[in-house]
């Protein structure tokens, strides 16, 4: 039997996701109109420590994980989901109370089905950005929300 090299698929490996196909859910309700969504990072910062005596390494430890804040952009197509989206930003804005919810990011195959589910826990928004008026461009009016997190967790479904 011949071994398969990285580039050759056979017609029964699965596709790779398409990044096209995710969905927001807000509380509960999906949102789907937004055009972008990133910062779906971890990172475990490390500590180094130099042991007395032992020259030829020094030991790694691991340290703190920290998650980078999740930026959703989206067309301003729809009034309702903008201007829910200006009004959560705008809870906080002078007294420090933000109103935390969890959320969903869900990615889809290319039939429709939900493959993953990555969980979001305490988000609140931290960066509100409109849209950039250019006359000598066509491109459609985008908003950009950017959230702080305590937290994601993948939920994978099953196949």
């Amino acid at each position: 039997m011949a071994t398969q090299s990285f580039v050759t698929k056979a017609a029964t490996d699965p596709d790779p996701m398409p990044l096209f196909k995710f969905w927001v859910e807000l509380e509960n309700i999906v949102v789907a109109e937004f055009k972008e969504c990133s910062g779906l990072n971890i990172e475990r910062e490390v500590e180094q420590y130099k042991e007395g005596g032992v020259n030829h390494y020094v030991h790694i430890l691991p340290g703190r994980v920290k998650y980078t804040n999740i930026v959703l952009k989206h067309g301003l197509a729809d009034p309702e989901t903008s201007t829910k989206l200006w009004k959560w930003f705008l809870e906080g804005l002078h007294n420090g109370k933000v109103k935390r919810i969890n959320f969903s990011i869900l990615l889809h195959d290319v039939s429709g089905k939900v493959v993953k589910r990555w969980h979001v826990r305490n988000a609140y928004p931290v960066k509100w950005q409109g849209p950039q008026f250019n006359t000598d461009t066509s491109q459609v009016a985008i908003e950009t929300l950017e959230l702080a997190h305590h937290g994601i967790e993948l939920e994978e479904t099953a196949a």
